[in-house]
């Protein structure tokens, strides 16, 4: 059986919205992050060297990374598959596989990048510092994300809402292992700032996305994606 290692408010709740949607059964380990620094607990490292999450274990394999974990899920397991998941890994040559595979990699290879930093240099001014810097440091982390960080959000927003005007999901015109994996920056994208009147077709893909049973399962039994501060 798999056992998901899942850190609370994290990526690897689109590991569980999977599981849900193929009916798995599994075992969910949940992880409390520290309450201070807002990082995984050291207990994670007991499973997995990096000490992060997602992980899962499946027989004698240890698995990290949300893409190899739903990558070994779907491929390993699709036949599990019903509905609209048929086809959850579209056939290789065809434009829908191209467009999975795209999404696959955009998710961590370019989104996330821009929307951790964002959320960094939204924390910077907040925590402990003497009174006398933190002005300097609000200047600092303002200019940065006016400069450098929001030009490339929206960028990826506006390329986001261009692409689903022509497309359901992802891939096309039926949910795919892309849409577990662009979940996560999806919500995290429309939760810091963004302008949500300009992306009806985000939200709508969103609404889409959160009315799913399966996925309003996994979140009943792995607590909200996002961090709420």
């Amino acid at each position: 059986m798999i056992t998901v290692h899942h850190l609370e408010t994290s990526r690897s709740q689109r590991v569980l919205w999977l599981l849900e949607e193929l009916g798995l059964p599994y075992e969910l380990v949940i992880y409390k992050r520290d309450r201070k620094t807002r990082l995984a607990p050291p207990e994670l490292k007991a499973v997995h060297p990096l000490g992060k999450s997602p992980v899962i274990t499946d027989g004698d394999l240890v698995i990290a990374e949300s893409g190899a974990i739903l990558e070994h899920i779907a491929e390993g397991y699709g036949q599990h598959a019903t509905g609209d998941l048929v086809g959850l890994v579209p056939a290789s040559g065809t434009e829908e596989h191209r467009q999975a595979r795209f999404w696959m990699h955009y998710a961590e290879g370019s989104l996330m990048n821009w929307l951790v930093m964002k959320l960094v240099f939204m924390s910077i001014p907040t925590q402990p510092m003497p009174f006398f810097v933190r002005p300097i440091a609000r200047k600092i982390c303002a200019q940065v994300q006016k400069k450098l960080v929001d030009p490339n959000v929206v960028t990826a927003l506006a390329f986001m809402e261009s692409h689903l005007a022509r497309h359901a999901w992802f891939a096309g015109a039926q949910l795919s292992i892309a849409d577990f994996q662009m979940s996560f920056p999806v919500e995290a994208a429309l939760s810091r700032g963004a302008k949500l009147g300009n992306y009806p077709k985000l939200m709508a893909y969103k609404e889409r996305m959160v009315a799913r049973p399966a996925y309003r399962r996994a979140l009943e039994k792995g607590g909200p994606a996002l961090m709420s501060a």
